[in-house]
């Protein structure tokens, strides 16, 4: 299923997701499939770790580092392991003068990319079960009380 994309496409829909999560004022689930498409691809071998940075927003004024990865032409920074630690070297300080190329695709078709890629379902399809299409609810225990309606009784 995933050998149908190319990983310059993955690489451009990442960094597209990752433009708009830092402007989206919710940005976890954007964060969350950079992350898995990242890893997935590090685990295949499509993309490549290069070391440590330390990052431009430290967390509670306490300063940390964030992984720097190669996808084709684009770099992403994603939370390290521990053993990335260990592993790799430690650059310092971001080169804010380094840009990744600019691309034209919409977030939508972007997410679509990597949902495909990392094979994702979303909650609501996983948790959805088929309703047949002659199921009509019953309404039975569904009174409410006390009444919202007002009857009025009319006395001749």
């Amino acid at each position: 299923m995933n050998n149908k994309l190319e990983v310059s496409e993955i690489a451009e829909a990442i960094y597209t997701v990752n433009r708009h999560a830092k402007t989206a004022p919710e940005p976890q689930h954007l964060y969350m499939i950079k992350k898995k498409a990242i890893d997935q691809l590090l685990e295949e071998n499509k993309a490549e770790k290069i070391g440590l940075h330390f990052s431009n927003n430290p967390r509670l004024s306490n300063q940390h580092s964030t992984l720097l990865v190669k996808v084709a032409n684009y770099y992403f920074h994603v939370p390290p392991s521990k053993d990335d630690f260990k592993k790799l070297k430690h650059l310092g300080s971001l080169d804010n003068d380094f840009r990744n190329p600019k691309t034209k695709m919409s977030l939508s078709y972007a997410k679509k990319i990597i949902y495909q890629y990392i094979n994702w379902k979303s909650p609501k399809e996983i948790n959805q079960k088929r309703v047949p299409s002659y199921y009509t609810p019953s309404s039975l225990g569904k009174m409410e009380w006390p009444p919202t309606k007002k009857f009025y009784i009319y006395y001749e």
